[in-house]
């Protein structure tokens, strides 16, 4: 089955995207980078259509789970040589034009009401340390070496910093920042870059498995939980907080999922998200 007839129908505009793969089966949508020539590297078209499939995919009530993915040997390499010489000319206004639209596809992928999973199957630099870090769930093969390049170049990773910081935290980002060093996939699984490491044979296997669990789950929750961490893991912990924690467990309590859900589970059965 090709891409375009797996898609339904609201979102047959997707088996149009050139840089891009995308499929949708049993609720779980997948997203592959399909420039392995070029290592999967980024350029306008290629953030531009990122930003387009995150975004309807996000609002499809077909889709409940996206897994990000990549053919070739590299998951993504950063930029593309071609658009780095492009942007080597740029004045500062056209600097600022180009990394917001960059900016932009990372934030529509971090707040895409849907659970995001990056399967990682080869290396990752620069620029796709932060698609991946945008995701709510990194699973790599083993065999992944990672590296956050920018200062070899005299730049910094100063769009992706956000999404990087909070899913490797400062400590370690100071000094990947800093060294611009090749790190493996056991090391970006001890400072929480990625949450797993698997064979290369078992990839699939994996991300099935923990798309079919996230898959499985109430879609609201599942919203609403993804919201919630993002909220919390970024706001002081005072009475303001409290009370919106308290809003928010009453008002999922007083939901159609929520007194579902609840329902369900009392009376030994399937929610109906399930039937």
């Amino acid at each position: 089955m090709t891409a375009s007839q797996a898609l339904p129908d609201a979102l047959q505009t997707l088996a149009e995207l050139t840089t891009l793969k995308v499929s949708v089966d049993d609720y779980v949508a997948s997203v592959t980078l399909a420039r392995p020539d070029k290592r999967n590297a980024f350029n306008d078209e290629v953030i531009a259509e990122l930003n387009q499939a995150f975004t309807q995919l996000g609002s499809s009530e077909q889709v409940r789970v996206i897994v990000l993915a990549a053919e070739g040997k590299a998951f993504c390499a950063g930029a593309d040589l071609n658009w780095m010489r492009a942007m080597a000319d740029y004045s500062r206004e056209e600097n600022l034009a180009d990394a917001d639209k960059l900016a932009q596809m990372l934030s529509t992928l971090y707040c895409c009401p849907k659970p995001t999973i990056a399967a990682i199957q080869g290396d990752v630099y620069a620029g796709g340390i932060g698609l991946i870090s945008a995701c709510d769930i990194a699973i790599a093969v083993d065999s992944t070496n990672f590296c956050l390049s920018e200062v070899r170049l005299g730049l910094a990773p100063a769009t992706i910093s956000p999404y990087v910081i909070r899913a490797m935290g400062a400590r370690a980002a100071h000094r990947y920042f800093l060294t611009a060093e090749v790190f493996d996939a056991l090391e970006a699984q001890r400072i929480g870059l990625v949450h797993e490491c698997v064979a290369a044979a078992e990839l699939e296997d994996k991300v099935a498995s923990v798309a079919k669990k996230l898959r499985n789950n109430s879609p609201n929750a599942v919203k609403e939980c993804k919201q919630l961490v993002q909220y919390v893991a970024e706001a002081t912990i005072d009475e303001a907080l409290i009370a919106q924690t308290v809003e928010g467990i009453a008002d999922i309590r007083a939901s159609d999922e929520g007194k579902e859900g609840v329902q369900s589970f009392l009376q030994k059965r399937k929610p109906n998200w399930l039937s």
